[in-house]
């Protein structure tokens, strides 16, 4: 056997192999687009108090059994985006949407966009907290009570 006889059986494999791949991914686009196409259908837009957020596993984020079972195995171990808000007098865990979890503010009250247990879409936001006061070193706290002295004086 030549040099080019496996290089051609190389390339007629990885060409089979490029096949299949776009097959498959064509398929679970579409799988995506109805999945995104239902929750948008269920949705609905409700006040809530955005408590506490942060990437927990699944398991560990106080779902109800019912969610928790119905899990597959390999994403139980994954850490997903979970926002805990009080909707209503009820204090409940949801999922948030990867795209807008860093968009949600702690502590505040905010309009959403919520299909069963997922957050979707942040509508406006209300009561944002203030930004926290930046840190300063010694020298620049020593600069503004020289300078808060020099005015008294």
């Amino acid at each position: 056997m030549s040099i080019w006889t496996v290089i051609l059986i190389i390339a007629v494999i990885a060409a089979i192999i490029l096949g299949v791949l776009y097959f498959v991914g064509r398929k679970m686009q579409a799988k995506q687009e109805d999945q995104r196409a239902q929750l948008d259908q269920m949705a609905q837009t409700v006040n809530m108090l955005v408590i506490d957020k942060k990437r927990m596993k699944i398991m560990d984020a106080g779902f109800p059994k019912m969610v928790t079972d119905n899990i597959p195995k390999r994403a139980r171990l994954s850490k997903v985006p979970v926002v805990k808000a009080k909707i209503g007098p009820k204090i409940t865990p949801l999922l948030c949407d990867e795209a807008i979890f860093d968009d949600v503010p702690v502590k505040a009250e905010i309009k959403a966009v919520v299909s069963g247990i997922y957050i979707t879409s942040i509508k406006n936001l209300r009561n944002v907290a203030p930004p926290e006061p930046e840190k300063r070193g010694l020298r620049a706290k020593l600069t503004k009570k020289s300078a808060e002295y020099m005015r008294k004086n």
